[in-house]
């Protein structure tokens, strides 16, 4: 009850503060040609989000929490008109991001996805290896090494990744009572971090297309060594792992996962998804290996493919140019096929089980559909009030002078605009063109470091952010509630940013990675020892105090 009272009470405030801000907002120009709002490429064009993060943070509920933004953007594009708030919501909004090809394919991917990892489940495979896993990982820290490990394998595609390495180390980390919030951070930061640093996945492609006039491919490989926060994130996490290091509320969901509670709230957005037919006898560990691997290979294949890797094209420039959204669909289902045809062979299964797989898989996908939806539409509300235009500008007017800061600023930015939109590829294509053009023909190494500041900033935001499709895939891989992974992520992506921001400081005044990563190595592996030490004297003066 207090919940709804709060949720009404935010909804009102919200209404309230768009209603008297009216009379201070800039009107657009009559007769134009093309329909603009009045708050198009302002300020207001970054409240909704702002609503939306602020709202899921304190409710934690997303679901409304990102209506409510949706709402809002509407209102703002409408110029506070109800019928044009309805039909942009309606039908630019939520029709429009599922009738966009690349948005149904990672839709279509991910019921495949979850279709498999049923099958996997049916068969015996996860339970299997999970068996496997009880012989060979017997403590809590080789869980989670062996999480990160996978993660940073599989470095194709982040929704890949996420969703595979939270299927195959779920039961592993649960037999170890591992968190499912700690294994959502675990998938987390093996996924966009580990992409964002290799040169074949999908996200060496987008940054590569985002650089015009260029050798982008080349840009990319000299920028790695900057990409500080991807770096750093990877770092400190197997250091916290080692280590045994916790805090703010990851700690709070740890000490509970020791005591066998590894939800801590009593949110369970999967429980009803979870699939019981987990003993089948005949199952192998090749039941599970088996289908991965062909996920993996099929994957890989379906991309090179989109790139016109078969007509010709080098491996490089195929994945340079493909789409990933197509190969991951091309994969997933050859996958898919494959695996069926394994099962039945083997007679693991039979076709009707097979099939009755399918709406199970659909099923267990369901709150990360809707979460993605939700968040593509309150992009698209953003995307529609000009807030892309708003931060550029802003960007190329700073750009002249404190050149030796701007790759710090540049990464603040970054973060700021991939936070509040959720979306980390769209903040290389406004920044990057920018940086390029501010640095062209002028400092090439500089160029280098602005660039890897757009990456690492993106990439950071996008980490932070509850309405990012990466985060809402590790909260799906895990099985984590979704509000639980962004609240006990936050502190260790901000700690993170921290150490980055000073790191690009530092890299801005040497221009050298040989001298500024070394730095933010140091100190990313002081600050882990400083957190050891007070979490230690925190436990002794805990249990002086229970003794006392």
């Amino acid at each position: 009850m207090n919940n709804m009272k709060r949720k009404i009470a935010w909804t009102i405030s919200a209404i309230a503060l768009m209603v008297m801000c009216c009379p201070v907002i800039a009107f657009a120009a009559d007769g134009a040609e093309e329909y603009v709002p009045n708050m198009y490429a302002s300020f207001w064009a970054l409240i909704p989000p702002v609503v939306a993060i602020a709202l899921a943070l304190i409710t934690k509920e997303v679901y409304s929490s990102l209506f409510i933004g949706i709402v809002i953007g509407g209102v703002f594009y409408s110029n506070f008109t109800f019928e044009k708030t309805v039909t942009h919501v309606v039908q630019d909004g939520f029709v429009g991001v599922l009738a966009d090809s690349y948005n149904m394919g990672i839709l279509i991917f991910l019921v495949i996805l979850g279709t498999i990892v049923c099958l996997m489940n049916r068969a015996g495979g996860s339970a299997a290896f999970g068996r496997w896993a009880e012989v060979h990982i017997k403590t809590r820290v080789g869980a989670q090494i062996a999480t990160i490990i996978l993660g940073i394998l599989i470095f194709i595609d982040d929704y890949f990744n996420c969703l595979t390495v939270g299927s195959v180390m779920r039961p592993v980390t649960d037999a170890q009572n591992v968190s499912r919030a700690k294994l959502a951070y675990l998938i987390d930061a093996t996924a966009a971090p580990v992409c964002i640093i290799a040169p074949i996945s999908s996200w060496a492609a987008a940054v590569t297309g985002f650089v015009e006039g260029e050798d982008g491919f080349s840009i990319f490989i000299r920028a790695i060594p900057y990409n500080f926060y991807a770096i750093l994130t990877i770092l400190m996490m197997i250091a916290m792992v080692v280590m045994k290091v916790e805090y703010g509320p990851m700690k709070v969901h740890e000490d509970n996962a020791k005591k066998g509670d590894i939800y801590t709230t009593p949110d369970r957005p999967y429980a009803n998804t979870e699939e019981e037919a987990v003993d089948n006898c005949k199952g192998k560990v090749m039941d599970l290996l088996i289908p991965i691997i062909s996920l993996i290979i099929c994957c890989v294949i379906g991309m090179i493919y989109t790139g016109g890797f078969f007509d010709g094209v080098g491996f490089v420039e195929a994945f340079s140019g493909s789409d990933a959204s197509q190969g991951l669909v091309y994969g997933s289902f050859f996958a898919f096929v494959i695996t069926i045809v394994l099962y039945l062979v083997r007679r693991v299964l039979k076709f009707d089980e097979c099939m009755a797989c399918l709406p199970d898989g659909f099923k267990a996908m369901v709150p990360a559909i809707l979460i993605l939806v939700f968040a593509w539409t309150l992009k698209s509300m953003t995307d529609s009030l000009g807030a892309a235009e708003y931060v550029a500008g802003i960007v190329a007017g700073s750009a002249e002078g404190m050149v030796n800061l701007l790759p710090a600023i540049i990464f603040l930015v970054g973060c700021f605009l991939a936070f509040a939109t959720g979306t980390s590829w769209g903040t290389f294509g406004i920044l990057i063109p920018i940086v390029v053009h501010a640095f062209e023909g002028k400092n090439e190494t500089m160029m280098i470091i602005a660039i890897s500041a757009c990456m690492a900033g993106a990439v950071c935001g996008d980490h932070c952010s509850p309405i990012s499709d990466t985060t809402i895939m590790a909260s799906a891989g895990a099985q984590c509630n979704h509000i639980n992974h962004v609240n006990t992520q936050l502190p260790y992506a901000a700690s993170c940013a921290v150490i980055s921001f000073i790191t690009y400081i530092i890299a801005g005044f040497v221009q050298s990675a040989w001298i500024a990563l070394p730095a933010g190595i140091i100190m990313m592996l002081a600050f882990v020892t400083f957190m050891k030490f007070s979490q230690k004297k925190q436990t002794a003066a805990f249990l002086q105090k229970k003794e006392a």
